[in-house]
Formats: C-alpha cells, sequence, structure tokens
C-alpha cells in the first residue's frame, strides 16, 4: 500500500508563492509614443518636474498648489483659491489616472497621495519633450546637401561668378555651415530634455 503523503497546514496544492511570476507591467518599458503622449502636456510636465525635485510622496492638495504657482508665474502663497481649484480639478480627474494607468506614477485617489515609480526617475533620462511646433532639421540637413552638392556641381563647371572664390574657401563655407547648424541642433535637443527650457523654479516653499 502507497504510503500516503502528508502536507503541512502551509503548504498549498500549486507552485510556492515566491515562483510565481513577478508583475512585469511596472518594467516594461513604454514607447516612445505612449511616452509622448502623456508629456505633450505643459501640466503633466510640471507634475513629474514635481516629483523629480521633491522625491517623496506628495499630496495633491500641495502638488496643485505648486504647479498652479508655476502656471501663474507667482509663489504658492499667492496662488488664489480658484487657480488652485482649477489645477487640483484637472489633476484629480484627468491628468493624474492617465498618468497612474500609464505606470508613470502611482495616484491614490482615495487618500489624495501622488508616488513616483522607476518610471517617473527614468523618464526624462531618455525622453526629449515635443514642442507645439518641432523645428524640421531633417529637412533642414537634407537642403544643406542638396545645396553642397549644387554648390560642388557648378564649381566643377566653373560657372561664374562662384569662381571668383577658390574652391578651398567654398569648402570652408560649406563646413562652417553644416558645423553650426550642428551645434544648434544639439542645443535645441537639450533644451527640449525635461528640467530643461521650460522648466520650473525650484521648490519655493520647502
Amino acid at each position: 500500500m502507497p504510503q500516503q503523503q502528508h502536507r503541512r497546514p502551509d503548504e498549498t496544492d500549486g507552485t510556492d508563492v515566491t515562483d510565481e511570476p513577478a508583475d512585469t507591467e511596472e518594467s516594461d518599458p513604454l514607447s516612445k509614443g505612449e511616452i509622448f503622449e502623456v508629456l505633450r502636456n505643459q501640466r503633466r510636465r510640471y507634475v513629474l518636474q514635481y516629483l523629480k525635485q521633491d522625491g517623496r510622496p506628495v499630496a495633491l492638495g500641495d502638488l496643485a498648489q505648486q504647479v498652479a504657482a508655476w502656471e501663474y508665474d507667482t509663489i504658492p502663497e499667492k496662488v488664489t483659491p480658484e487657480q488652485r481649484k482649477r489645477v487640483y480639478t484637472t489633476l484629480q480627474q484627468t491628468h493624474l489616472p492617465k498618468m497612474d494607468k500609464s505606470g508613470i506614477l502611482v495616484f491614490d485617489s482615495e487618500t489624495g497621495v501622488i508616488e513616483a515609480t522607476d518610471r517617473t526617475r527614468d523618464i526624462s533620462v531618455y525622453l526629449e519633450i515635443v514642442p507645439g511646433r518641432e523645428f524640421a532639421w531633417r529637412e533642414l540637413y537634407l537642403s544643406l546637401g542638396a545645396i553642397s552638392s549644387a554648390l560642388v556641381a557648378a564649381l566643377w563647371l566653373e560657372i561664374y561668378p562662384l569662381t571668383l572664390l577658390s574652391n578651398l574657401t567654398w569648402a570652408g563655407i560649406i563646413a562652417v555651415t553644416v558645423t553650426l547648424a550642428a551645434v544648434a541642433h544639439i542645443y535645441h535637443e537639450r533644451n527640449m530634455r525635461l528640467g530643461h527650457g521650460d522648466q520650473p523654479p525650484e521648490l519655493s516653499y520647502r
């Protein structure tokens, strides 16, 4: 007769809880399209800036007070009740739930507490915020390339008055123009990163 195996009261019929797959939703990276969708709104960018600077769970009331101060270019103590309420309501009903759903932050609608996640801290590292009208850098470089090619062809054909300048001078002009365009592009990209350009001031009531 086979020996009956006895289970301890704390044993289960399934796999041990430590072997259960972890919830990977938090660790899965957001697509760039999802990130742009969340951050194309300035108020949501202010929320992330606040969490980035404070680093601790924050109350919705404090968050609304500071965001309103940034939006109205004043200090938190001078924000009017109407201004605070306007920001508070849209954060509570629209922006924070959207960001919570994306895992960019955790918003407890019952307690009104907002907490940063790994995505909150990581998002500013690789994300460039898209402005309302993004400058067409690719078209600029394509145009420079086309103009340079046409200029080289014209110099090869010795078309007047381009021959008034030496080939070396024209090469220098092309090199300087491309370099200046690249420098402007780098400066623009750095200023469009989260925490630069439209970066709100440091927390003014801490």
